[in-house]
């Protein structure tokens, strides 16, 4: 391989994408949108959900409630009903996620001791949401509950008996989604571009009938496939520092483990991508079709590296087909270095399955571009 050969390839790529405005915009500012978009988009965070309330007691009681309630933050009460049909009503037409009934006679069981009985309906068209706000309920009415307790019988819950859990949080006490999901998509960003970027630079040549004239040349197929993707392997490492400087001074992610160790292993992680994307090259003829095989591929992996749900959860057969996708180890990694703090002694598992498919899918697709160029 000759050196001297491969920077001309190189520079001659590099040329073409600072003259090409489309493509720069693509590399520069398209992870910086998706970046923004889906950091504050993908957000699990269930707070001040629209909620209506059907009160038929109307007792100082059933207010004590909801203030309670309004005071916790996950409930936003914007509309009081007189029967359940409006509040159904406004439940179907989305207008509120949430409706409370506090059914009559409330105030006086509350005051004679007893149990009072309310019911929270929650729209659960949307899963995540129902799971989070029928945990909320249950915590705001279970707080008053125990306030209602200490005030009738004058013991506090300190003195009360039975267990109490002290839960503590690592890594993300604040238990914010974005500490989660802003490592994810740092590296989702880093896998997209790079297959796209590559697929896209190689197909052009073979769709603008310069790659023939590059093969009548001394330059070796080798040296034409390193040289093209060289300055996008550059390009993906200054995304990497750009999206990774917006996660930290601008959604707050803090960085506690080592930045030159996520650097390097997110090089180790290109090996993969960019092979994929000299694969994706040696199997389209048009710009076109590698757009095409690169979403078909790009969203099964996605979906199956755990970016947003978690593989656990995922059935048997779809949690080993995640072993052959790539983001799936650099998710771990990412998340591991930013969020944990750990070291290579942790991730080296991860890292070396990452070193073995990068290789591989680098050879395979490198001896197929050779083969169809020969």
């Amino acid at each position: 391989m000759s050196i001297r050969r491969l920077l001309t390839i190189a520079r001659k790529e590099l040329y073409h994408i600072i003259r090409d405005k489309r493509t720069l915009t693509v590399m520069f500012f398209l992870p910086v949108m998706q970046l923004f978009l889906m950091g504050y988009a993908a957000n699990t965070d269930i707070e001040h959900l629209k909620t209506a309330v059907l009160d038929a007691d109307h007792t100082t009681q059933s207010r004590e409630l909801l203030d309670a309630y309004r005071a916790s933050n996950y409930f936003d009460i914007v509309a009081y009903v007189d029967d359940e049909e409006s509040l159904a009503r406004l439940v179907d037409d989305g207008t509120v996620r949430a409706g409370l009934i506090i059914p009559a006679g409330y105030g006086e069981k509350v005051t004679q001791g007893e149990k009072g009985e309310v019911a929270c309906v929650i729209d659960g068209s949307d899963p995540n949401v129902a799971n989070a706000v029928f945990a909320a309920s249950q915590q705001v009415g279970q707080a008053h509950g125990m306030q209602i307790i200490e005030r009738q019988s004058g013991m506090t819950v300190e003195k009360m008996p039975g267990v109490e859990v002290y839960p503590r949080v690592w890594y993300n006490p604040e238990m914010k989604s974005a500490n989660f999901m802003i490592p994810g998509l740092i590296a989702m960003v880093l896998f997209t571009l790079t297959i796209m970027l590559t697929a896209l630079a190689i197909v052009r040549e073979r769709e603008h009938g310069t790659i023939e004239q590059l093969i009548v040349t001394p330059i070796r197929p080798l040296e034409l496939v390193v040289g093209k993707i060289l300055p996008y392997v550059v390009v993906a490492l200054f995304d990497v520092l750009e999206v990774l400087a917006i996660g930290v001074f601008w959604f707050g992610v803090p960085i506690h483990g080592s930045f030159w160790l996520l650097l390097g292993l997110s090089a180790i992680f290109l090996m993969s991508s960019l092979g994929i994307g000299i694969f994706v090259s040696s199997v389209t003829n048009t710009q076109q079709e590698a757009m095409l095989v690169v979403w078909l591929m790009l969203l099964p992996a996605i979906f199956l590296a755990g970016l947003f749900f978690p593989i656990e959860a995922m059935p048997t057969f779809l949690q080993w087909l995640s072993y052959i996708v790539p983001l799936r180890y650099m998710l771990i990694i990412i998340r591991g270095i930013i969020l944990k703090g750990v070291g290579w002694d942790v991730l080296a598992g991860q890292v070396w399955a990452l070193v073995v498919f990068g290789l591989a899918i680098l050879t395979f697709a490198a001896t197929r571009f050779k083969k169809r160029l020969e």
